[in-house]
């Protein structure tokens, strides 16, 4: 898939929670075809101590009103620069990379699309493509507490939305793996994104219940082309792969979390 680096304008940025903000950004051409699970590489400028260019996942690509949305996490003096912005900033983007999930050719499957805490945010763009394809996706969602269950009226416009709160104040208690769906229903196949040792359990309930499962790393990156070799993960056959070009999407029977 060709990868374009453009100049776009920041049209709304939603402070979310003080620790989240949603950034829409559009272009003066029609942004280029993107894949749920692909991700893009975002330029900081004035920030002095932020050198490389900030992976974030697609969250959203709205066509009909040519917008691009990022979720970002403010964890350190890039991102959060990129939550000062404003309407009417040009921001530098490289898009889109890596590659994206698998859509099943079976219309009648059972798909549980699994996010936790900012991983929550490919899900939505994967939610709407399935849905656009015939699909009635199924989601959960894990977070901390309620403030944290992002995009919560967004995920109700594709499919049916779960979640879990580790302190009980929304959903259910406890983490996804734990959620009572999983015992009630039998899903053909799921989709994961969030924190490692959170998709490494989801991994494994999937593979013991023999259910296709693709998860979505997120390894440190650099580049996002495959020279800078700082995101790399080791496959089951031994091989070592680039997350940003090979992945980030991997179905986990390629991975080293069963053994």
């Amino acid at each position: 898939m060709k990868k374009y680096m453009l100049d776009m304008k920041v049209t709304e940025n939603c402070n979310l929670h003080k620790n989240y903000c949603l950034l829409k950004l559009t272009s003066d051409q029609i942004l280029p075809e993107m894949l749920p699970g692909q991700f893009v590489q975002v330029r900081v400028d004035n920030s002095p101590t932020t050198f490389l260019r900030r992976p974030i996942s697609i969250n959203y690509v709205d066509r009909a009103t040519n917008e691009l949305w990022l979720l970002i996490q403010l964890v350190g003096d890039g991102t959060r620069r990129m939550a000062e912005y404003k309407p009417g900033d040009i921001v530098n983007i490289m898009l889109p990379l890596g590659n994206g999930f698998t859509l099943p050719a079976d219309k009648g499957q059972k798909l549980l699309l699994i996010g936790g805490g900012v991983g929550t945010a490919p899900m939505l763009f994967l939610g709407a493509i399935l849905k656009k394809a015939g699909y009635t996706p199924t989601f959960l969602l894990g977070a901390r507490s309620k403030e944290d269950v992002l995009q919560l009226e967004q995920f109700e416009q594709f499919g049916t939305v779960y979640v879990t709160t580790e302190d009980g104040s929304l959903g259910e208690t406890g983490y996804v793996t734990n959620h009572s769906i999983l015992k009630d229903v039998h899903f053909d196949r799921i989709y994961t994104c969030g924190p490692k040792p959170m998709m490494v359990a989801v991994a494994k309930y999937a593979h013991a219940s023999s259910i296709a499962c693709e998860v979505s790393l997120e390894n440190t990156m650099a580049c996002g082309i495959g020279a800078c070799l700082c995101c790399v993960e080791k496959t089951k056959d031994e091989h070592h792969v680039c997350v940003c070009t090979e992945g980030p999407v991997f179905n986990i029977e390629n991975l080293t979390w069963l053994n």
